[in-house]
């Protein structure tokens, strides 16, 4: 399964279309919707990623690869995985927030998203100040 750059920048796009007009009607009070609908799209967008990710990380796992190919380490898709995983969390946590579920406060609903930004500046790091020695 593999998309062209044109289809994964249009379905991107359609997705964040769709979120903000959901997200204007709610904030304008003209929908009287659930969070947890209003961030549908944002669902539906992680879902697919996720699903395309675990699928190449499973071919990894198949007979006759050759790891030697050029491929992205496994330890990148790891942490590509782990990332989607923190994102998702920092949505259910806002949009319980949101809807008043819990009585938790908002510095909880944010340890996701600060976990996922310092992986991200840590993996950024990485990248510009790792010498290769081959």
């Amino acid at each position: 399964m593999r998309m062209s750059l044109a289809q994964r920048v249009l379905l991107t796009w359609l997705f964040t279309l769709l979120f903000l007009i959901m997200l204007v009607l709610k904030l304008d009070e003209k929908a009287p919707w659930n969070w947890f609908l209003i961030f549908i799209p944002v669902w539906i967008f992680d879902t697919i990623l996720l699903v395309m990710l675990i699928v190449k990380m499973a071919g990894r796992c198949k007979s006759g690869f050759d790891p030697r190919n050029g491929s992205q380490n496994i330890k990148k898709k790891a942490w590509y995985l782990i990332a989607m995983l923190l994102k998702l969390a920092f949505c259910l946590a806002l949009c319980a927030k949101l809807q008043r579920f819990p009585t938790m406060k908002l510095a909880y609903v944010f340890i996701p998203l600060w976990a996922l930004l310092i992986g991200g500046m840590v993996e950024l790091g990485y990248n510009i100040f790792y010498v290769r020695r081959d």
